[in-house]
């Protein structure tokens, strides 16, 4: 399948794949993050940024060390799992920071600490009256997000009606508000951590 292909060429180490029906759009900005990466590392950047974020010199450290290295150059949807207090935020930061997104926004959402609900409305914002309390428009944490990565804490406390909703976004790359009509567009990078095997 095409979902399979792409993810054997990510694991050979492609930098990006667009797929099909594409647009100069996507053409340009996988470029520009190419280009963007490859200045980073040839001047030590990415590796810099990692140091400052992961300790350690035991072999399991340097392998993790090396993983999140190669991965950051690398726009995928990555889910990091690991009991809690072992540093998953940290390895989130240390992938944002060692990308190409490195220059914009990391933003951070405990998924356990809000209602389902406030949950969507926070991730995807809201129209005025959607619902009681609903006064004004509110941008939502993904818009604010755009062209930064996006991470996801603890995502297996998110319902699965938000679920689908999350799903559509990682695929189309497009939501819509609550009490919105029309779908948007975004160009985030998912980063998702849970503290049990899911």
């Amino acid at each position: 399948s095409t979902w399979q292909k792409a993810v054997e060429a990510m694991r050979l180490d492609a930098f990006d794949y667009i797929r099909k029906p594409f647009d100069n759009d996507d053409i340009k900005a996988t470029l520009q993050r190419a280009l963007k990466l490859a200045r980073a590392v040839r001047s030590g950047v990415a590796n810099a940024a990692l140091d400052r974020v992961i300790i350690g010199r035991t072999p399991a450290m340097q392998a993790v060390h090396v993983l999140v290295r190669r991965v950051a150059a690398t726009d995928s949807t990555v889910l990091i799992q690991g009991e809690s207090g072992t540093g998953k935020e940290l390895i989130a930061r240390a992938l944002h920071e060692g990308s190409p997104r490195a220059d914009e926004a990391f933003i951070s959402v405990n998924c356990g600490a809000f209602t389902e609900t406030l949950l969507e409305s926070e991730m995807f914002g809201h129209m005025k009256g959607a619902f009681t309390g609903a006064v004004v428009d509110k941008q939502g944490l993904l818009e604010a997000a755009d062209k930064g990565t996006f991470f996801l804490d603890e995502v297996s406390e998110m319902s699965p009606a938000l679920q689908v909703k999350l799903l559509r976004m990682l695929e189309e790359r497009e939501y819509t508000p609550v009490g919105a009509t029309k779908t948007r567009k975004v160009d985030v990078r998912f980063l998702a951590a849970n503290n049990r095997n899911i």
